[in-house]
């Protein structure tokens, strides 16, 4: 064998093992990947507008309450309109959701995010599988 074969053969042998590693791998394990990023994700709530006139009536009540004459009724105007915005925002915060994101990177290159309502388990930069169908992740050593 000539050195220059030695070299094509050799040369042979590191392409077949590019070309082949990643799909093997791929084989091996098509619902893995590495965690890239989790976040922490809230969404502001909406209102109905129910809060804000459950709100409105009980601070004209409450403002009816103070004063007399042209003062009671400024309070009264005064605590419609405090208790209004107070009942949308209370109602606001209380539509309010939460959950994490994991975007994971795919062993095939895809990448993929998954959410989740409890904080997972897992870091970013681990090396993962998905359960279930993404409802779940494991750790892959």
């Amino acid at each position: 064998m000539t050195l220059r074969s030695s070299y094509r053969l050799a040369l042979g042998a590191i392409v077949v093992s590019l070309v082949t590693g990643p799909a093997f791998a791929q084989a091996q394990c098509q619902d893995c990947g590495q965690v890239q990023k989790i976040t922490y994700v809230e969404e502001k709530g909406s209102s109905s507008g129910v809060g804000a006139v459950a709100g409105g009536v009980l601070g004209g009540v409450l403002g009816h309450q103070i004063g007399g004459g042209t003062g009671r009724t400024v309070a009264t105007v005064a605590g419609a309109a405090g208790g209004a915005y107070v009942g949308n925002k209370v109602e606001q915060n209380r539509n309010t959701k939460s959950h994490w994101a994991v975007t994971i990177r795919m062993d095939s290159g895809a990448t993929r995010t998954f959410t989740y309502t409890n904080q997972p388990a897992v870091k970013e930069g681990e090396r993962v599988k998905l359960v279930d169908g993404g409802r779940r992740l494991a750790l892959v050593n």
